[in-house]
């Protein structure tokens, strides 16, 4: 064996020239810690960031989406940095989808449903979504568990027929204010992504999007700590629910309040892969957002 110090091969040397404790100072960084630093900046740069911008029942006309894709050509962004996931109204989406696409944009519909075809009055399905080439869904966003009693049954059921059909799905989760308050944030999430994991089997279809609720369209923005924070339980649940690898390679967006003032700081997280914007995608400074994000 070789002992090597500074570049230069020692093996002929006594051993009590090659140890000098006396002289040589100890190394800058240790080996396990800096393979852990590598590691992990290896795993982040994998995770491609992702930005989504959920129009929910906005704007009023077509025209409107119209004037917002010209506004956002203005300010291009690098599609190999970042995906760009837009989710308008579903009347709106077929009108304005070749717009967004044009930008090197994708678009998704805020809803599917959890069933096939049939009487399912008011209801559209993957079928619908794969006839009209589009290729993402959300599902289990909190207006549609709070304000339409979406349950975890529901969103369990919509994840399999995705899954089934290959309709990329943004599953929302996260926590009421008294939920953050009575410290269940981490019970909440579990509980969300629980109902959903036995029917995933294809984990590259999946982007996880963490908003609190109490930050919705509220101006309150949890912290980047508390968002951190957050995000660092979610990816370690998946570790122990499902394995290392879907752990690390899933992306999380944080989503309540995003704006272009908040973003720059949140995006540095090493956990906060993107962002699922609401309010602030209806406006052309999104497009803040989105280049932020793809630094």
């Amino acid at each position: 064996l070789k002992f090597v110090q500074g570049g230069c091969e020692h093996s002929h040397l006594p051993s009590h020239i090659l140890r000098r404790p006396h002289l040589d100072p100890p190394p800058i960084f240790p080996t396990f810690p800096l393979r852990f630093h590598l590691q992990n900046i290896i795993t982040m740069a994998a995770r491609k960031p992702i930005v989504g911008g959920n129009w929910k029942c906005n704007p009023a006309s077509v025209a409107e989406t119209k004037k917002l894709a010209a506004a956002w050509k203005e300010k291009a962004f690098d599609k190999s940095k970042v995906d760009v996931i837009v989710c308008p109204i579903a009347l709106h989406l077929p009108l304005i989808k070749p717009d967004l696409e044009a930008l090197g944009m994708e678009v998704s519909t805020q809803n599917v449903s959890a069933t096939g075809m049939g009487a399912f009055t008011g209801e559209w399905n993957v079928d619908h979504l794969k006839d009209m080439a589009i290729g993402w869904t959300l599902i289990g966003h909190s207006e549609r568990r709070t304000k339409y009693g979406e349950t975890d049954e529901v969103t369990a059921a919509k994840m399999a027929m995705c899954q089934k059909a290959g309709i990329k799905v943004i599953f929302c989760i996260g926590e009421l204010l008294e939920e953050r308050e009575g410290g269940k944030t981490d019970e909440v999430n579990q509980r969300q992504l629980n109902a959903v994991l036995p029917a995933i089997s294809n984990w590259d279809d999946i982007v996880i999007a963490y908003e609190p609720v109490w930050a919705i369209g509220t101006g309150k923005v949890a912290t980047p700590e508390q968002a951190q924070d957050t995000h660092a339980a979610i990816r370690a649940f998946l570790k122990s629910a499902v394995s290392a690898e879907v752990a690390d390679k899933v992306r999380i967006q944080y989503g309540g309040s995003v704006s272009p003032d908040n973003c720059a700081e949140l995006i540095t997280k090493p956990d906060i892969d993107g962002f699922l914007v609401g309010g602030a995608s209806l406006k052309p400074s999104f497009m803040d957002i989105v280049t932020a994000v793809q630094g």
